[in-house]
Parts: structure tokens; C-alpha cells; sequence
């Protein structure tokens, strides 16, 4: 396996290339573009958020192989904007090309019991969670850690998906119902005030960055509002930063990385999960930071210096999902939303709205958090058109 030094300083002009093609990928390609490189990506699809603003958009499997050490042979570095990428394609595409973050963060990353375990052993704060195979296993994790509590599938899942909370010992088969062999994790109940983020970044140089901490409210599991700064007191916010440093440097993440937490009712911080990309709650600093996430990513991964991530107002992010265009009877209503000035319209260019498909978001600028806040969930109601 070659190595490249991590001096190495990628400038413009260069071709960046990203596996992945979906909205973080999009948003990534709009921030290399203006800074004068060149990117390639490549999934399974074509016409893709990603590919509609790439300059080559390669259509081939992640585990073919071939086509990913073609397209890592014709770009200067690879990276993520989705994580489930196999082993075997990160260390092929790694013989052409560097690969940030390293492909070993996505194998850890990627699976619930690996990521736990690995936080868990270098004494980072994470939920009790027992491993499951089976309905002997779940038992026991029902014994130990008790009720409520969620299982969950190891690997690839997301918004949601792959989860079952029990809230009774008698649900325990229901839950196991279709996942013989699978995989899983059981994790108690957390009894949590709010759930934050905090997106980072570190430079090939060791050099950390970070937004400050998010708080991020869900609706059926999908976030649905992110919002910055945040209320907490100085002491839990200052304590996240640390964990999530704590957590980039471990990994030894070149590149961006969010890391979510649960903040319980004792003020206690728990890691729900790791994501080892730009993140859907950090998309507010694409409008309200100097440096959003998707230019920070750009300047770890091609080892430029990382640039400031100051909050430049108060900023609320509102997805848009496809169920608001079952709600507005077709189309939304963009022209309304545009009658807020200080709110931002992102679309992803997906065709498809299917519900719980994150189609777009709205990003609010205001003087205070919660007037952000207000102002985006107004813009975003005003989308469906009201008939009398």
C-alpha cells in the first residue's frame, strides 16, 4: 500500500474526488468549485445532487472495484459524503490517492457496535448498550440494562431506521421479528433534555476546528430544526468541544466529523452516534459562518490551513422534506418562502419527493436564536399554500 506525505498541500486546480453523491456531497462540490478545484464523484446513480454541480460524475458500484481504483487514478484525493462504504473500495481507491478520512474512521464508524465499543473503551460518555444476536442475548441485555430501551441494527442505519423501542420485556420478540442473525445493539433509554451536536474538523497538522454546539430537534426520528447557539451553560458546552476533540483525535479524523449528543435532565453528556462527514445539522454554516462545513472539509482533506468558524449572527436550519409536497398538493410555494430576506432556500435537485426524503432545507438568520428559529418555521409553513 503506498503512502503520500501529509504535507502534501492540495491547491486549486486540483480534482477532488468524493464517494457519495447525495445533498452533502451537492453542497461540498458548491464549496470546492468556488474555490477553483475540480470534483469527481461517484455512486451507484446518475443525475444526482452531487453529480448536477460535479465535473464528473462516475455511475458504478462501491464495491466494483475496478471502476473505484479507475476514479481514484484520476483525482488528486478521495473523500465521503456517506459512510457506508465497504472496506475492501476505501483501501482500493487508498492505492491511487489519499483517502480522508481514512477509510478505518468509516469502518468504525459505519457499524453501531464497533463505534460504541471503541468509544466506550477509551472512556468517552456513551449510552449502556449491550450486544444482540439473538433472543438469548436480547435477554440478557433486557436483564442488565432493563426497560425502556431501543434496539437497534449494527449497520446501516439512519433517521430512524433499522430501530425498535421496547418499553416492555413482552416486546422483546416483536423486536427480533425479521433480523435472525443480524447484527444489533440494545441501548437503555436515555431520559435526555435536548440532543446537541458539535461539528469539527482537524487538519492533517493535528489543527482542530469546530462550530460551537447545536441543539437539534427531531420529528419521527429525521431532524427537523437545528439551531445556533445554544442556551446550555458555558461548563456543558465547553465540555462537548472537548469530547468531540477528544473523539477526532482518537480517530485520528482527517477532515469534518459530527459527533451527537444527549444532554440529560443531571446536565450529563452522552454520545448517541458518530457521523464521519459534514452533517445535516451543521448545514446553517453554509449561511451563518465564516468558514461553513463543507469548505472546512474541503481544506482539511487537501491540507490546507483550516479557516475560522465564527458564527457571523444567530441561525436556525428547517429541513424540507417530501412530505411537504404531498402537503402542498404539488409544488411548494419558493416565491414565499423567498418574501423572508433573512431566510436561505437550498434545494438538493432530487426529482423524487418521497416522504421523509430530505429534499431541501431553510436556513434563518436573526439577532436572537429563537427569532431564527421562529423565522424558519415560518418560511417553512409558508411553503404549503393555504386554500380557502
Amino acid at each position: 500500500m503506498p503512502t503520500f506525505p501529509s504535507s502534501q498541500i492540495i491547491l486549486p486546480g486540483a480534482a477532488v474526488g468524493v464517494l457519495g453523491s447525495g445533498q452533502l456531497g451537492r453542497m461540498f462540490a458548491i464549496a470546492a468549485r468556488r474555490m477553483g478545484y475540480r470534483v469527481h464523484t461517484l455512486s451507484p446513480d446518475t443525475d444526482t445532487p452531487t453529480g448536477q454541480v460535479a465535473d464528473v460524475e462516475v455511475k458504478a458500484d462501491y464495491d466494483d472495484l475496478d471502476a473505484v481504483a479507475q476514479f481514484a487514478q484520476q483525482v488528486d484525493v478521495v473523500t465521503f459524503e456517506f459512510e457506508n462504504v465497504s472496506a475492501a473500495a476505501t483501501e482500493t481507491a487508498a492505492r491511487y490517492a489519499p483517502v480522508r478520512p481514512d477509510g478505518r474512521v468509516l469502518h468504525t464508524t459505519q457499524h453501531r457496535l464497533r463505534e460504541k465499543i471503541f468509544l466506550r473503551d477509551r472512556g468517552f460518555p456513551v449510552t449502556p448498550f449491550r450486544s444482540v444476536r439473538d433472543a438469548e442475548d436480547l435477554s440478557a441485555a433486557l436483564r442488565e440494562l432493563g426497560v425502556p430501551g431501543v434496539l437497534k441494527t449494527a449497520g446501516f442505519g439512519y433517521d430512524g431506521k433499522g430501530q425498535a423501542k421496547i418499553t416492555r420485556v413482552e416486546d422483546a420478540v416483536a423486536a427480533l421479528r425479521g433480523r435472525a442473525g443480524a447484527e444489533m445493539v440494545y441501548e437503555s433509554f436515555v431520559d435526555f433534555e435536548r440532543e446537541v451536536s458539535v461539528v469539527a474538523a482537524r487538519g492533517v497538522d493535528g489543527s482542530f476546528a469546530h462550530w460551537g454546539v447545536i441543539e437539534n430537534r427531531h420529528r419521527n426520528h429525521i431532524l427537523d430544526l437545528s439551531v445556533a447557539p445554544t442556551d446550555l451553560p458555558p461548563a456543558i458546552e465547553i465540555r462537548a468541544v472537548e469530547v468531540a476533540r477528544g473523539v477526532l483525535e482518537a480517530l485520528g479524523v482527517v477532515g469534518v466529523l459530527c459527533v451527537e449528543f444527549f444532554v440529560t435532565r443531571g446536565g450529563d453528556l452522552l454520545i448517541n452516534e458518530l457521523a464521519p462527514r459534514p452533517h445535516n445539522s451543521g448545514h446553517l454554516t453554509f449561511d451563518a459562518s465564516a468558514t461553513s462545513q463543507f469548505e472546512q472539509q474541503l481544506r482539511a482533506v487537501c491540507g490546507l490551513p483550516l479557516g475560522a468558524t465564527d458564527l457571523l449572527r444567530p441561525a436556525a436550519m428547517a429541513n424540507l422534506l417530501g412530505d411537504l409536497w404531498a402537503d402542498a398538493g404539488g409544488e411548494p410555494d419558493w416565491a414565499a418562502a423567498a418574501r423572508f430576506p433573512n431566510v436561505k432556500l437550498h434545494l438538493y435537485g432530487k426529482a423524487d419527493a418521497r416522504p421523509g426524503r430530505k429534499m431541501g432545507h431553510l436556513t434563518a438568520l436573526a439577532d436572537t436564536p429563537a427569532e431564527a428559529a421562529r423565522l424558519a418555521l415560518a418560511a417553512r409553513d409558508a411553503l404549503v399554500r393555504r386554500r380557502s
